[in-house]
């Protein structure tokens, strides 16, 4: 299963969910290019060098693992899971995520890892380019406001921010990730498409969990 979908629409939330639930393996694609980031800062490495960035995508190893009951990402065998929402990481992982190279690199990984599992997967690409076979293609939106509100109840307990900081930084990522010239945010035309603004998170995944045992026993 692929999930798609801007920032706050609620990927994250319900993936993991749903991943449980039907007791899949879970893939964060986005947590994947916030790791590399996090590393490019602490060997102070310039973000918008691509060839730095390709260069640096090659020789790190990025894994999920199941820890302390949730899901984290380990950066060459570091749990970083809580390192990588960080105000630099949120301004610069969209530099980074733009090099056509480097995503090359990571789609590679992803596909690694899923490769022979169950899995729900979610991101920004990830039933465009990622796994354009996937079994079920899900897209999540929502309006901008909700969107920021749930971002700065994520991040408000481990970074300075605002409901003001965090609309301007979805506005400039939206802009950048349907912008970019490889793997732009689009909608599959195969994917269903999910207005989570007014759902609860249950509801959102009952719906999908729904439309998956549907579609499998079709």
């Amino acid at each position: 299963m692929a999930i798609d979908g801007p920032a706050g629409s609620g990927k994250s939330t319900t993936a993991q969910i749903l991943a449980r639930k039907l007791k899949f393996y879970y893939l964060d694609t986005g947590s994947m290019y916030r790791a590399l980031t996090w590393k490019a800062i602490n060997q102070n490495l310039d973000v918008a060098n691509s060839n730095q960035m390709q260069k640096l995508a090659l020789i790190t190893k990025i894994d999920f693992k199941k820890y302390q009951g949730g899901n984290s990402i380990f950066l060459d065998g570091k749990n970083i899971s809580n390192k990588i929402s960080s105000a630099e990481v949120n301004r610069l992982v969209s530099i980074l995520s733009k090099h056509k190279e480097v995503r090359q690199i990571m789609v590679k990984k992803q596909r690694e890892f899923a490769k022979d599992k169950n899995i729900v997967i979610e991101g920004r690409d990830t039933t465009t380019v990622v796994f354009p076979k996937a079994d079920l293609k899900v897209f999540l939106k929502a309006g901008l406001t909700e969107r920021a509100k749930r971002k700065f109840k994520q991040l408000k307990q481990k970074v300075k921010t605002s409901l003001k900081e965090q609309a301007r930084l979805i506005r400039l990522r939206d802009k950048l990730d349907r912008s970019r010239k490889t793997s732009p945010l689009k909608v599959s035309p195969e994917a269903i498409i999910i207005d989570t603004t007014n759902l609860t998170v249950t509801q959102q995944v009952d719906g999908i969990l729904k439309i998956f045992k549907e579609k499998m026993t079709a």
